[in-house]
């Protein structure tokens, strides 16, 4: 009823990859597929855990330790069962990054967290003549009203907006599409170092613990979807345009 029959056709012929199925990337899937993208490259290979289930798509208690991508994998074919869907368990950095075929695909999503990832995909996209979106950051936040959709040279206040500037500049990229908040970040009000030696939730055994990895930046079930689901908006419009 608002795009009429020839461009759900178009929508239907795209494929798009999906780099990233956590808060921001998982509602961004979910709506491309009731949307009607008609092929999907899902490329993750975290899998689901109990601090997911606040913002996630596809955590629930019944996914707990499933590959994201094959949680995503399932969603998508119980909403669409005749789309395509490529569930890739895959850590994107450069040095992973000669593991895809990014000829096949119409344009590109990043929803994943590290910056060298970021830019091997912005790198990417621009070799291979393919549209891209980048999500920034979403950590921290609780206004979701506060995203806007901008060339990343026009974005303040977002601290990874800042270092991704600093870094596309070194590779001489001159302009990406991006989704970004203006909220400037919030100190979370638990130190999770501490709240960890007393109320661990990983199982008994495990060997990566969150705290582990990264710095973990607070996130709630309300301000990584609206990223997401912005970013599939986006998406959507842009392979109509060029239609």
């Amino acid at each position: 009823m608002l795009f009429g029959a020839e461009a759900m056709e178009k929508l239907k012929s795209s494929k798009v990859a999906v780099f990233g199925m956590g808060g921001v990337g998982s509602y961004a899937v979910e709506a491309l597929v009731r949307g009607g993208i008609g092929a999907l490259g899902l490329f993750d290979c975290d899998v689901v855990s109990l601090t997911n289930i606040n913002r996630q798509l596809f955590a629930t208690e019944k996914t707990i330790g499933r590959y994201k991508v094959e949680a995503a994998e399932q969603r998508a074919l119980e909403i669409n069962p005749d789309i395509e869907v490529i569930a890739e368990k895959l850590f994107f950095l450069p040095e992973t990054s000669g593991k895809i075929d990014f000829a096949q695909y119409d344009y590109i999503i990043d929803a994943i967290d590290t910056v060298s990832g970021k830019i091997e995909l912005v790198r990417k996209a621009r070799e291979y003549g393919i549209p891209i979106i980048c999500s920034m950051g979403a950590g921290n936040k609780v206004d979701p009203t506060a995203f806007e959709v901008a060339d990343i040279y026009e974005t303040k206040i977002c601290p990874l907006s800042k270092v991704m500037r600093r870094e596309l500049k070194k590779h001489g990229i001159e302009k990406l599409k991006v989704v970004y908040s203006k909220e400037s970040p919030i100190p979370p009000k638990t130190d999770i170092q501490e709240e960890c030696k007393t109320n661990c939730i990983c199982p008994p055994g495990t060997e990566r613990k969150c705290i582990q990895r990264r710095q973990i930046p607070g996130s709630n079930a309300f301000v990584p979807p609206v990223l997401g689901l912005i970013i599939a908006g986006e998406v959507v419009k842009d392979i109509l345009v060029s239609y």
